[in-house]
Parts: C-alpha cells; sequence; structure tokens
C-alpha cells in the first residue's frame, strides 16, 4: 500500500510538472507574440506617419494645381524654359511652371541633385532589385554583430536625410540596427525668409523626436560648432558610436534590403577586414536608380579614386555575388568598431575633403587588416552634378596626397609629386605636422609600400621610365607652352601658360612623349605626340594604338635642344606669321630649342 501511495504521489509531482511546464511555455510564447505585435505596432505607426506626411503634401500640390488651373486662360500657352543651359533641365525634360523651376534650379545649385524632385516622392520609395541571384537566396545567422550607422552631412537636403534614415530603419533588422548618428559638419542652411520655410535643424530634430517616439533612443545627433571637414565628421561618428560595427555612409544615400547582414557576417568571420557596399548610382536630375556592377576601388598617383579590376582569381571562381578584394575604398566604409581604433581611425591632419580614404586604404593593407567588396550588400548613392560647398578641391586634394606620399610612399612618394607636376624636392605646400602618423606607422610593425604595390596592387604603373615632366616650352615665345589642344581636335597646339594638366608632358627614356594628366595604370589609354608623316599638323594619338600601328611617336631630345622625330627626322617646330601670331608645326629642323619644366634625369 506504501508503494501504491508512494506511485501516486510521484505521479502527482509529474503531472503539476507537467502542467507547469507547458503553463511556462505558453506564457514564453504569448511574450514572444505580444513583443512581434508591439514591433509590428511601432513599424506601423511609423508608416502612418510617412503615410500622413505624404497624404498632407499631397493635398498642398492639389490646392496648388486648382489655385493655378483657376489662373490659366482658356487656351493654354506654352511655359517658357527659364533654364535651357542648365545641367539639371538638360536631362530632366518636364513641364513646370516658371515660378517651380526657379525653385528647382535653385535648389539643384545648392545642392548638386534635384532636391525639388526628392521634396516630391515617397521617403519610403521601393528600390527596384539590383542584386545577384545568389544574394536574394542567402540566409545569415541571427546572432550577427549589432551595427553603429553614421550619416555625414552639410547642408544636406532635409528630404535626403529623412529618405536615408527611413531606408535603414525599414530595411536593416532590428535587432541589429542599434543606432543611427547623424553628423552634421556645421550646416548653413538657416530660415529661408523667401519661403518662410525653418531652417535645417529645426525641421530635422523634429524628424528625429518624431522617430524616437516609436524607436526609443535610435537616432542621435552629432553637430560640429565649426566647419571641421569630413575625415573628422567621421571620427565624430566613431566616438558616438556603441555598436559592435560601425557603417560610415552619406547622409545622400539608400540602401537595399538586406545590405546589413552580408557585412556582418563576414566581419563576424574576421574582425580585420574593411569592407565596402556596391553602390547603385541615383542620378542627380531624375532619381532613378542605375544598377552598378561590382568592381575593386582603387586610385592613381595623384591619389584621385578609380574604378579597377578585382583580382582575376575573383572572376574565375565564376560566382559575382562573392567578396572581392580591393586596394582601398572610396570612401563609404563599414568596419568593427574597435578594430577601426586599433589601426588609427582615419588621419585627422587631412583637410576637408579628399585623399583620406586612399590613405585610409593604405595603411589598413599595411597595417595588419584587409579590404573587400560586398556585392549582396548594395546602397544607392546620389551621384552630385557638382559639390556646392568644395571651391578648391584641386588645391585641397593636391596638399592631402603629399601628406599621404610623406607618411606611406617611402621611395615611392615622389610618383605623387610627378603626378601633381610639382618638383620632386621642396614642393613648398605645407602638409602639417606627420609626426604622430608616422609613429603610428612603426607602433603597428607596419609594411613597407613596396609589399602593397607587389602583392595588393601591381595594376599601379611604377613610374620609373620619365626623364623629365610639366610644360614644354619653346625659347622663340616663352610665355606660350605646349598644349593638348581641343579634346575633339587631337591637335596639340600652342597656348599661354596656365600650367595646368592640358599643358603638362612626360618624356620617357623610349622617347615618347606624353600628353595630360598622368596615367599610372598599365591599362589607362594615354595620349602621345605623334608626326604623322605627312603634312605639317602634329597630332595626339593613344599610345597603345600608335605602339601597334608602329606610328612615328618616338622622339629624340635633350633640354635645352630641339624635339626631332626618329623614323621622319622632322621637328617639332614653332613659326612666326607677319601678324606676330605663333603656330605649332612640324617640319624641316631648324635648330629650335625646347625645355621640359623638371628634369629627374639629365638626357
Amino acid at each position: 500500500m506504501m508503494r501504491i501511495s508512494c506511485m501516486r504521489n510521484l505521479f502527482s509531482a509529474l503531472a503539476v510538472a507537467a502542467v507547469f511546464l507547458y503553463v511556462s511555455s505558453v506564457q514564453r510564447k504569448l511574450q514572444t507574440q505580444e513583443n512581434q505585435l508591439y514591433q509590428a505596432q511601432q513599424n506601423l505607426s511609423l508608416h502612418n506617419d510617412l503615410l500622413l506626411n505624404k497624404l498632407e503634401k499631397l493635398e498642398a500640390q492639389m490646392h496648388a494645381m486648382e489655385e493655378r488651373n483657376r489662373n490659366v486662360k482658356t487656351k493654354k500657352q506654352p511655359v517658357k524654359k527659364l533654364f535651357p543651359n542648365s545641367h539639371l533641365f538638360q536631362r530632366w525634360t518636364v513641364e513646370l511652371s516658371e515660378e517651380d523651376q526657379r525653385k528647382a534650379e535653385d535648389l539643384f545649385q545648392k545642392y548638386g541633385y534635384n532636391a525639388f524632385l526628392s521634396d516630391q516622392i515617397p521617403l519610403d520609395r521601393e528600390l527596384p532589385e539590383t542584386r545577384d541571384h545568389r544574394c536574394i537566396e542567402r540566409e545569415y545567422a541571427q546572432n550577427l554583430p549589432t551595427i553603429s550607422v553614421i550619416l555625414i552631412y552639410l547642408d544636406e537636403a532635409l528630404s535626403v536625410i529623412q529618405r536615408a534614415v527611413c531606408s535603414i530603419i525599414n530595411r536593416t533588422p532590428a535587432h541589429l540596427l542599434k543606432e543611427i548618428i547623424l553628423v552634421d559638419d556645421h550646416s548653413q542652411n538657416g530660415f529661408d525668409y523667401f519661403s518662410f520655410t525653418e531652417d535645417l535643424k529645426t525641421q530635422l530634430d523634429d524628424f528625429v523626436r518624431s522617430i524616437n517616439q516609436k524607436h526609443p533612443n535610435l537616432v542621435r545627433m552629432v553637430t560640429h560648432s565649426e566647419h571641421r571637414g569630413l575625415t573628422r565628421a567621421r571620427i565624430s561618428g566613431w566616438k558616438a558610436a556603441t555598436a559592435d560595427v560601425v557603417a560610415i555612409l552619406d547622409a545622400h544615400i539608400e540602401v537595399h534590403v538586406k545590405w546589413a547582414e552580408p557585412l556582418l557576417a563576414r566581419i563576424q568571420d574576421d574582425r580585420t577586414v574593411v569592407l565596402s557596399p556596391v553602390f547603385d548610382k541615383v542620378n542627380f536630375h531624375d532619381l532613378e536608380i542605375s544598377k552598378y556592377h561590382a568592381t575593386a576601388q582603387g586610385f592613381d598617383w595623384a591619389l584621385w579614386c578609380t574604378y579597377e579590376r578585382f583580382p582575376q582569381k575573383w572572376y574565375d571562381q565564376n560566382d559575382p555575388s562573392q567578396p572581392g578584394k580591393s586596394p582601398s575604398v572610396m570612401g563609404i566604409l563599414v568596419a568593427d568598431r574597435l578594430f577601426f581604433g586599433e589601426i588609427g581611425t582615419l588621419d585627422e591632419g587631412m583637410q576637408v575633403y579628399g585623399g583620406e580614404n586612399v590613405e585610409f586604404g593604405i595603411r589598413v593593407w599595411l597595417c595588419g587588416g584587409s579590404i573587400e567588396i560586398v556585392p549582396c550588400s548594395k546602397v544607392a548613392h546620389i551621384e552630385r552634378a557638382h559639390k556646392p560647398y568644395v571651391h578648391d578641391i584641386l588645391n585641397t586634394m593636391k596638399r592631402n596626397a603629399l601628406r599621404v606620399a610623406e607618411v606611406w610612399m617611402d621611395e615611392y612618394k615622389t610618383n605623387v609629386n610627378v603626378a601633381w607636376n610639382l618638383p620632386r624636392k621642396d614642393h613648398e605646400i605645407d602638409i602639417g605636422d606627420v609626426s604622430e602618423r608616422k609613429k603610428l606607422k612603426e607602433r603597428l610593425k607596419c609594411k613597407p609600400f613596396k609589399w602593397y604595390l607587389e602583392n595588393v596592387y601591381p595594376q599601379l604603373k611604377l613610374i620609373d621610365d620619365i626623364l623629365g615632366y610639366g610644360v614644354l616650352q619653346n625659347d622663340l615665345q616663352t610665355s606660350l607652352c605646349l598644349d593638348q589642344g581641343p579634346l575633339d581636335k587631337n591637335t596639340p597646339i600652342l597656348y599661354i601658360c596656365h600650367y595646368l594638366y592640358s599643358q603638362v608632358f612626360q618624356y620617357t627614356a623610349d622617347g615618347v612623349i606624353y600628353i595630360g594628366p598622368l596615367k599610372s595604370h598599365i591599362y589607362r589609354r594615354t595620349l602621345c605626340l605623334k608626326d604623322p608623316g605627312s603634312g605639317k599638323a602634329p597630332e595626339l594619338k593613344v599610345c597603345l594604338d600608335a605602339k601597334k600601328l608602329k606610328e612615328h611617336i618616338y622622339w629624340d631630345f635633350k633640354q635645352g635642344h630641339a624635339i626631332q622625330n626618329r623614323d621622319t627626322k622632322r621637328c617639332l617646330e614653332v613659326s612666326v606669321d607677319q601678324n606676330g601670331e605663333f603656330e605649332l608645326f612640324i617640319g624641316e629642323c631648324s635648330s629650335q630649342h625646347w625645355k621640359i619644366m623638371y628634369v629627374i634625369r639629365d638626357f
């Protein structure tokens, strides 16, 4: 009887335990469903606010249209085109009233893209699918690192920033998106007394407040009290970030579906890899999306950004959805937050804009990391027609490039001088104090730049055969320089010396005279000076094509002497007519004297 009683008690305990476990399971499911319902309600609330915003705009537009219709005469008159030479209206062929044309053109000049149209289209618009089918099918783990998205802006259109924020919230899993940080590098677009519109900061504050009511503390703002430049703005955003991974983006972007997951998964595998998504182009005039295919990102010896081919083994795998190695990044980057700090963030000595991304890319490779482009991550980026806030990009870029060369390029740094048509020594440009960056280089035990050229970027052709470079002048008239002339003519001319790219030449050890900007890549289509063999006019020809056709592109030249073609024995000459006008021609040699601005080796 005692055994039976014990068995009954045991069965009773088991039954109670089973009921308790069942009830606990039901409670957990209910809690999960409540959380999911709450998240859905939050998203629905944000969607409703956006929808209400669009309806209010639509109502205002309808009232405006009704008012215009009342003022239209019985017979509609064609609207005058006020800005036929505008880059905007040459591509954006829509019928607008004269008032709207003025607004659209004013906003275009202000921002470099069609902000007038941006204000009309939805903040949560759909983007066309541009990913490879393998990207669409790929699934990712749930326990990925969290991400802080940093958006940098200076005098950006409000609707463009709002669209960027909405796309990030709508297309990034909520459990991965820790925060969005907006960094304002001292914007100046204040109250508009003509249209009585509030300034950017006031309107953006209201927008951020409405987002944070539904997603507490999701969006934060960092504001500079003075203009500090793109590099320092990015560093400000990084310092404010708290997630595992930082994505540093421009504010004139929209992210695609599943943009974050492939980036986070790759960094979860290797925290030392720095990544870039693939940019789709948003047209500046109609804001439509143009698909871009994945390419590596590089630079030339002047440190201007260029697109590059991936290493051949990336193409051999026949899977365009796989990440590919890249020599550099073009500014938009994603990295482990702590690794970004360990490797030295960005060089705060870089001014305003240009070259900072190349410096970072070189440093990552030399100092223990690597760079990859991730094709399954797509970000749509507005390509401006002009950058309204950068007025002297050439001088800033030149200064920044020389700073990068001094710190990282070792014995190859003079290539940058040649590319910028500067003397190889004593260029007299202030590049700032680089002592801390050189200490960082030593502390991180970084590899020499030669390793980078041999192992990471062999496409960057060494400039080791140039004897002289710069402007070419004939002693008959030293105020005139040899010039490329009109681009569509392929005929060089004499022109008043201005020392810019169209007057920059390089004379090489094999006797070729290259013209125009220095093309530092092995597959670039550089132009060369050519004697056509007949007639008086010299010509310019793509060097690779001329060599294949065995045309007359080789010249004998010694500093201060004649420039004579090796094949035809004719010389590059200058004549003076009765009116004192100077003309460039090829003909019989008359012992004229030419000089090139800078000499690397005697010739």
